[in-house]
């Protein structure tokens, strides 16, 4: 049994699956970006849920239902701002995608989608993040049938999650 590692250019909150992810702030407060795209197509109650949470560290993740999305939940994953990579960051976005991995196969799930997590605002170099998000996945979802999208918003991050899954494949 081996995870399923995908990628697709798209838009995350369009995805029926059993959770999307939410490149998240540490307040999950609703954001720019892919967050505050998902709060929008949530709706009001997704906001509230996550002030009961009140708080995330960088590196975890929360879950909450997911409202109005045709997701069942959405894992809010804090990743690092990039800092010039000398502040630990690699760690911190592999922790991130562990702790989503950890959510997913507690709580059962079949499918996740997940964004290119720190790559926008937050500034982490976009090939670099790929290769962590697809090696991070893949080992920590071995031994589970877990499908994986990952759901890249635009051609350039599509791209660099291809390239980094197909170097993830041809070293298999």
């Amino acid at each position: 049994m081996a995870p399923v590692l995908r990628v697709e250019e798209g838009d995350i909150t369009t995805y029926a699956v059993d959770a999307i992810v939410n490149a998240a702030n540490e307040a999950l407060a609703s954001g720019g970006g892919v967050c505050g795209a998902i709060h929008r197509a949530a709706g009001p109650d997704l906001a509230a849920a996550c002030a009961r949470i009140g708080h995330c560290p960088t590196g975890d993740a929360r879950l909450t239902p997911g409202f109005r999305l045709p997701a069942r939940f959405v894992i809010h994953a804090v990743g690092p701002v990039w800092r010039g990579g000398s502040a630990d960051e690699d760690r911190q976005l592999a922790a991130c995608y562990r702790a989503i991995a950890a959510i997913a196969k507690r709580e059962g799930f079949r499918t996740i989608a997940v964004p290119a997590i720190s790559t926008g605002i937050y500034g982490f170099p976009a090939e670099r993040a790929a290769r962590i998000a697809i090696a991070t996945m893949a080992e920590t979802l071995a031994g589970t049938d877990i499908e994986t999208i990952f759901v890249a918003f635009g051609a350039e991050s599509s791209a660099h999650l291809r390239t980094a899954l197909a170097a993830l494949t041809s070293s298999a």
